[in-house]
């Protein structure tokens, strides 16, 4: 899969390209939408199915150095908004206050990020470290695994610090029932 190829299945989603055209015209700092909506869209695009099969939500992530509630929830707000119309479950997060509430949620530690990037880096399986994001005449990809776990259906372990043997289990079973083509990589923490 080229990364053409990953962009126009992506965005044949229409939830996935609305929120592109927010991104666009909001002018959010560092901002992108990321992870399973993206995946799973190709994943339901290479199968047949309708391009929102199985989502759950919309990520979107930004990057603001003021890491107060207050600026995060106004940008949830103004995105909610914007995207009035969709049908879709959006989640919002600043990328600079992950590390204040991350080990609370789940009980291990999260170090501060310097960029949007950085928490892609740190999804649960390699097949969603993958960002999108409009830039002038187009888009950008982030995609530091590559595609060929998305194109081949392969669900892969990303072990960082924050991994969860559990959790992947949970989400892989979850896809599995999905999308009975994805090859699930055993994990061990």
């Amino acid at each position: 899969m080229t990364e053409e190829g990953f962009v126009t299945s992506a965005l044949r989603n229409p939830i996935n390209s609305a929120i592109m055209d927010v991104l666009r015209a909001t002018g959010l700092p560092d901002a992108w939408i990321v992870a399973g909506c993206l995946t799973q869209t190709v994943w339901n695009v290479r199968t047949g199915r309708a391009v929102d099969h199985g989502i759950n939500d919309y990520d979107i992530f930004y990057f603001d150095p003021d890491t107060s509630w207050d600026a995060e929830d106004t940008v949830i707000k103004q995105i909610a908004s914007a995207l009035g119309g969709i049908d879709a479950k959006v989640e919002v997060r600043n990328q600079a206050r992950v590390h204040l509430w991350y080990p609370a949620k789940h009980g291990r530690p999260y170090p501060p990020l310097t960029r949007s990037t950085d928490g892609i880096d740190r999804f649960l399986t390699t097949n969603t470290q993958v960002g999108l994001r409009p830039v002038a005449g187009g888009y950008e990809v982030y995609a530091p695994k590559g595609f060929d776990d998305i194109a081949q259906m392969i669900v892969r372990p990303n072990i960082t610090a924050n991994f969860s043997a559990a959790n992947y289990a949970a989400k892989a079973s979850r896809w599995k029932a999905l999308w009975p083509e994805i090859t699930v990589i055993a994990a061990e923490e």
